[in-house]
């Protein structure tokens, strides 16, 4: 190839690279969001060459945003046969709730003794969406999305970063998890009612109380989440 065949080529490079991210960031939500409603099973193949074709982006693309799932734990690469959805085995759920537990105990702690009253309205406000969602027939995803708000909110007025961090690096496998918790009979419900307790002990400035309603919400929800995984 000449130098002057190659200019079109480093022009269409520095174009694609301005609007790489957004599209990267596009397709790794479109196939981190089959992932978690198993519209993309565990044990699922994923084949670059039909990705390409579903979603009409670059290779370089397909792979950056295997890498990143990967990184979240979402997908794996296993020898001799490729990308695949990854699989949470019961010992390794019953791990991650137990984490979860401990540090969402912690965080509701700090959040009662750190967070400003406006954070504490937007607790409040996370909490009231989640309630609306759960009562009525909305999408899955837009509970999910409610839970998220209100877990984002929690861990910034926590004002411990540490526990951000690590609690970010869960949060892919953790939204799988929450997705089977909540698509089981009456689980939605008794979610909400043990995240009011949360709220109502965060308003109440009561530490402890809140601290043990966030770590009993979250065993409730693994021992829901790992009866499901075993009786499947």
């Amino acid at each position: 190839m000449t130098a002057r065949e190659a200019k079109p080529l480093d022009g269409l490079s520095m174009q694609v690279h301005r609007v790489a991210a957004p599209i990267r960031e596009q397709v790794a939500d479109q196939l981190r969001q089959a992932i978690v409603e198993m519209r993309l099973r565990p044990g699922q193949r994923l084949i670059e060459r039909e990705l390409i074709e579903q979603t009409g982006v670059s290779r370089t693309t397909i792979r950056e945003v295997l890498r990143e799932l990967t990184a979240e734990g979402l997908v794996s690469s296993i020898p001799n046969k490729g990308i695949v959805v990854s699989s949470v085995t019961p010992q390794r759920a019953a791990e991650l709730y137990e984490v979860r537990a401990v540090l969402e105990g912690m965080a509701g702690r700090q959040f009662v003794e750190n967070a400003s009253e406006d954070e504490v309205r937007q607790l409040r406000a996370a909490f009231d969406a989640i309630a609306t969602h759960a009562a009525g027939q909305g999408a899955a995803v837009e509970l999910l999305e409610a839970k998220k708000s209100f877990y984002d909110t929690l861990l910034t007025g926590s004002r411990n970063v540490t526990i951000q961090e690590i609690v970010e690096g869960l949060q892919a496998r953790v939204t799988v998890l929450r997705a089977l918790s909540l698509s089981q009979p009456d689980r939605a419900p008794r979610s909400v009612a043990e995240m009011r307790e949360i709220v109502e002990a965060v308003e109440a400035r009561d530490a402890q109380r809140a601290a043990d309603a966030c770590a009993r919400h979250v065993r409730q929800a693994g021992r829901t989440a790992l009866d499901a995984m075993t009786s499947s």
